[in-house]
């Protein structure tokens, strides 16, 4: 009988942890993300909704997260021979690819993110931050772009993501 309790016991306690992970995580920023839609603003604002599969995977953890991203709306060529191509075929294959990694913080509703690691070294000068608003909202996150080290940005981009994991 006690062997019997204790068993179930456990299970209710694993369950009931289970419960209490997954209601945390649709509250919270860590978690897998993919980008279905980018509004930009300036003086020729639109909107890009990001068709399946998408090609735009965060994942944020409880003090880092990572980014990578082909900022493309056509499918990039792929370079039959490396070694003998040219600087345009470089660009059209690499160019529209995004990688970062690092940490950040959050004040409110503010993130401010600390690149460590990115295909674009500028980003990874000393003192680099790019800062966002955010909203959660269920199982959506919108960032938007305020400022980073240079100052703010001119046409700030707002980003809408949904969970995946």
């Amino acid at each position: 009988m006690k062997t019997i309790f204790a068993l179930l016991f456990g299970v209710f306690l694993v369950t009931s942890h289970a419960a209490v992970v997954d209601q945390s995580k649709s509250g919270s920023l860590p978690g897998v993300w993919q980008t279905v839609e980018i509004a930009i603003a300036g003086s020729n604002p639109r909107t890009i909704t990001i068709a399946e599969p998408r090609p735009y995977v965060t994942i944020i953890t409880a003090r880092y997260y990572s980014r990578t991203e082909v900022q493309s709306e056509t499918p990039r060529p792929i370079i039959a021979d490396i070694a003998k191509a040219t600087a345009d075929e470089l660009r059209a294959t690499w160019g529209p690819f995004v990688g970062e990694a690092g940490t950040y913080d959050v004040s409110g509703n503010v993130v401010t993110m600390h690149p460590m690691a990115s295909k674009n070294p500028a980003a990874m000068a000393s003192g680099a931050f790019i800062v966002y608003t955010y909203k959660l909202d269920g199982n959506a996150l919108w960032l938007i772009q305020q400022r980073n080290q240079s100052g703010p940005y001119p046409n700030p981009a707002a980003f809408k993501l949904v969970r995946v994991e």
